[in-house]
């Protein structure tokens, strides 16, 4: 019989969710405009929200997709693809940031993603400091040669930073995640990028994050195509700390029901992770989740719509 074995410990957050040590719209389930030009998943941006001399020209090159991978617990995950105009491939795209298109060259240096931090829609605010960010990726590259995807991250201040980092973006930067990937012949992959803290700046306020259909600007083919699912960050135990109160606690029982006890009332949401980082469950948190989850480390990640927040960490044996 599953069951839980131990309860590892309990962090109550007080004044900010968790949420806030996520990136928004991860699971890439919300998307706008859906089937419209200007498509595209909630929280992220492409090009044709972009900025710039010509952006006036931008392509759609984003859209929600079906082709989720099995054993996804959402509905939907992203498309990015590539075009390409009079020879031009332009890589497709997808950004917390906001993507500025100065150029026709795809390598010039007035062609960048960056932070507009004083814009909360081409901006992501984030006080943590993860261990490295995750990610499922199915990509297919359609021209000759070794093709990689591309994946960078940016941990920074409170500066406008662009990607590629640029002189002026470097005294900001707290942190990078890099990692350029090849063709997945067809499978989903699960992709882990640690990030190296060896920036200039010590105390990050948000996070950029791009994913790319290609590592070279203007490199690949047209049509060139990354599905992209379930991105999230990872921080260490050391960012978990026992407290023993335990506003919340769980058991199992033998019909795959996880029943959460609290002090307060059990009204909001809750997401369960596995030690890996992928989305083992997500739904209404009420005093019994039915889930089956196989052994291992789990977090549950509980945001409560009184405002008591937290993650608690168990294992299933």
């Amino acid at each position: 019989m599953t069951k839980i074995a131990t309860i590892i410990s309990f962090m109550f957050i007080y004044g900010a969710t968790f949420s806030q040590g996520q990136i928004g719209n991860g699971d890439l389930e919300n998307w706008e405009n859906v089937a419209a030009p200007t498509e595209e998943p909630v929280n992220w941006n492409s090009f044709k929200t972009g900025s710039g001399t010509f952006s006036g020209f931008a392509s759609k090159q984003i859209e929600r997709s079906a082709s989720i991978r099995s054993g996804a617990t959402g509905m939907y995950c992203a498309r990015i693809f590539s075009v390409s105009t009079l020879g031009i491939v332009a890589n497709g795209t997808m950004t917390l940031g906001q993507i500025n298109m100065g150029s026709t060259t795809p390598s010039n240096a007035a062609n960048y993603n960056y932070s507009k931090t004083a814009d909360a829609n081409f901006s992501e605010a984030l006080v943590g400091s993860p261990d490295s960010i995750v990610f499922w990726a199915k990509y297919t590259p359609m021209g000759s040669g070794v093709q990689e995807a591309r994946i960078h991250a940016i941990l920074h201040d409170a500066y406008d930073v662009h990607d590629p980092i640029d002189a002026g973006s470097t005294p900001h930067v707290v942190a990078t995640a890099a990692f350029n990937y090849p063709s997945t012949n067809g499978s989903w992959v699960r992709y882990s990028v640690p990030f190296t803290y060896n920036g200039a700046a010590t105390v990050p306020a948000f996070i950029l994050v791009t994913f790319a259909t290609n590592a070279i600007p203007g490199g690949g083919a047209a049509a060139d195509e990354v599905l992209l699912d379930d991105i999230s960050l990872i921080y260490n135990n050391a960012g978990i700390t026992e407290n023993t109160s335990s506003d919340l606690s769980v058991h199992f029982d033998s019909n795959n029901g996880l029943h959460f006890f609290s002090n307060h009332e059990l009204q909001g949401e809750i997401v369960l992770y596995n030690a890996m980082g992928a989305v083992a469950y997500k739904g209404a948190l009420t005093s019994q989740v039915m889930v089956k989850l196989t052994s291992g480390v789990y977090f549950a990640n509980y945001f409560q719509s009184n405002g008591n927040n937290g993650v608690l960490k168990f294992i299933v044996e």
